[in-house]
């Protein structure tokens, strides 16, 4: 089975690393910090063999030229970290890259930025969505349009309910104070935002989340229901998105 070992780095950010024991191939998702990827990795005897990224903030793919110049791995990347960084294979949405016999399958989650990419590993039941979603909310629209936004969200609604969502950042308490206001009459939500605040009271992450919970209480995934349009105006969802994104910008 594939492992995923899961750090802090930066203020805010994970670091994920997934490594298949069979093939002894890692990879690095994201590269917040390249120094901590290489210690951590190290800690765990294991070799980054590659590094997927999801997009082109620094927080992100700021760390790949630490990486590539002290393990030679393989930069697989959507077009836009040229900006940051050398890519040895660009990706889009529908391409498939492996990790020895496992394979993720590439999504389009454009909207926080217009290149914008999460990993999908149907046979692992995870993926790898960066700053695309997050546990109770999604990532700012610095880059794409509220449609486009929303159209990426559906898609990531689309994948199994079971599939865990690794996230790139631990926002979720400061998301569901946002959640709480925007969907007031949600009880699954207002237990999801209590046991939220029992773990981080304890130090522990709330990353993973699993796309059901969320299918669930996060209001951003949720544009298209009734109690969400009602109270936050919107024609369409694209609408009603961008109404609580815009809320949550001020919030």
């Amino acid at each position: 089975m594939l492992e995923v070992h899961q750090f802090p780095c930066l203020s805010d950010n994970y670091g994920f690393l997934l490594h298949d024991p069979a093939s002894g191939e890692t990879a690095a998702i994201d590269t917040p910090d390249g120094a901590e990827y290489l210690k951590q990795a190290g800690a765990k005897g294991w070799q980054i063999t590659q590094i997927w990224n999801t997009h082109w903030h620094p927080d992100h793919a700021g760390g790949n030229a630490a990486i590539v110049d002290a393990t030679g791995a393989t930069v697989i990347a959507p077009q836009e970290v040229d900006k940051l960084s050398r890519i040895d294979r660009v990706v889009g949405n529908g391409d498939s890259v492996m990790l020895g016999d496992w394979q993720a399958r590439v999504i389009d989650v454009s909207g926080h930025t217009n290149g914008h990419i999460a990993y999908h590993i149907a046979e692992a039941d995870m993926a790898f969505v960066g700053d695309s979603v997050f546990a109770l909310g999604c990532g700012r629209m610095f880059e794409g349009e509220a449609e486009q936004f929303w159209n990426s969200l559906d898609r990531i609604r689309q994948l199994p309910a079971d599939t865990l969502l690794y996230c790139a950042h631990e926002y979720t308490q400061a998301n569901a104070k946002f959640a709480l206001h925007a969907d007031p009459d949600n009880a699954e939500l207002a237990l999801y935002a209590a046991r939220i605040d029992e773990q981080r009271a304890k130090g522990e992450p709330t990353v993973p989340t699993v796309l059901s919970r969320e299918l669930a209480t996060n209001p951003f995934l949720r544009a298209d229901a009734d109690a969400l349009r009602d109270r936050w105006g919107g024609t369409s969802p694209a609408e009603t998105f961008a109404a609580l994104r815009a809320a949550k910008d001020s919030f």
